[in-house]
């Protein structure tokens, strides 16, 4: 099945360069469309989000261990669900649990016995914290035997071992891609601190950039310069034997010219009946809407 763009401005969705394998659930218009943080157009879309061509990265290929070749990535596993940008007082862990959580409540109204979402939540810790929040979806089984349900089943050793993020600035100053080619292609529980959250019909890990000191100073950089730069993330489980080459791409994300300001603030009012944490519907007028941090899942 074919990604989604959507072109700047509309939620008029077309079909991309590349794909996902897996069967794109119907429910995920609605998560991809009904997000504050805009699906945007590849090329020229600005403070949102686009789906890359997985050729842009680089991964290990079938005979990696012999000649150390790495191939395009190609389609990705997983189709995407959309993003979310959001602000708050307080750390934001195990978003998919929450009841206010758009993408979780769009899959309990769809009422899929398929749907599985996989989500990144990354946590950008301060007097103010910033969470991106990565989504993808499949309403297919994943093969038992795959690299990716055995991350999901295995410990957090095991994770810390084998969850690897890519990236690459497509466009921005020379200081950002500087500060960013540090961090190219690594291990993410090797780097810094990572918590892992398994649902019923989710799995999602918390990315704590702040428990590493140098991975910290260049996210907070990184957050002076958002509007000036795109950038293409990709998350890979890291193939460490012959049988799970070559590598695929879960999912990747494009972020587009970023502006910190139109983060959807979550505050420590009283949760306004339906408002869903990220949803166009509950944002502000002042380009946020508070809800509760600290209420409890149902």
């Amino acid at each position: 099945m074919n990604q989604t763009e959507s072109s700047a401005g509309t939620n008029n969705t077309k079909l991309a360069v590349t794909g996902s394998t897996s069967a794109v659930p119907e429910w995920t218009t609605e998560t991809i469309n009904g997000g504050s943080f805009r699906q945007v157009d590849l090329h020229i879309g600005t403070n949102g989000w686009a789906s890359p061509p997985g050729n842009v990265f680089s991964l290990r290929s079938s005979n990696y261990f012999t000649n150390k070749q790495k191939s395009p990535g190609g389609d990705y596993l997983l189709s995407p669900a959309g993003v979310d940008w959001l602000k708050s007082t307080t750390k934001l862990d195990n978003i998919m649990s929450r009841p206010d959580n758009r993408v979780a409540h769009a899959l309990r109204e769809a009422q899929s016995q398929n749907s599985f979402i996989f989500a990144v939540n990354f946590e950008v810790s301060g007097k103010e914290h910033y969470h991106m929040v990565l989504y993808f979806a499949t309403e297919e089984p994943l093969p038992l035997d795959s690299p990716l349900q055995r991350f999901i089943d295995g410990d957090d050793s095991f994770r810390n071992q084998r969850f690897k993020l890519v990236s690459q600035v497509v466009k921005g100053p020379w200081v950002v891609k500087a500060a960013a080619g540090q961090f190219g292609a690594f291990l993410v529980g090797k780097t810094v601190k990572c918590n892992y959250h398994k649902g019923s019909n989710y799995f999602e890990v918390d990315v704590d950039t702040g428990s590493s000191a140098i991975m910290s100073a260049v996210v907070r950089l990184l957050l002076g310069y958002t509007k000036s730069f795109v950038v293409d993330v990709g998350l890979v489980i890291e193939a460490q034997t012959e049988d799970e080459l070559p590598e695929r791409l879960i999912g990747a994300v494009r972020l587009c010219h970023m502006d910190l300001s139109s983060a959807f603030v979550v505050g420590e009012q009283t949760l306004e009946p339906c408002g869903m944490l990220g949803s166009v519907e509950a944002s502000h007028p002042r380009r946020g809407h508070e809800l509760n941090v600290n209420k409890e899942p149902t």
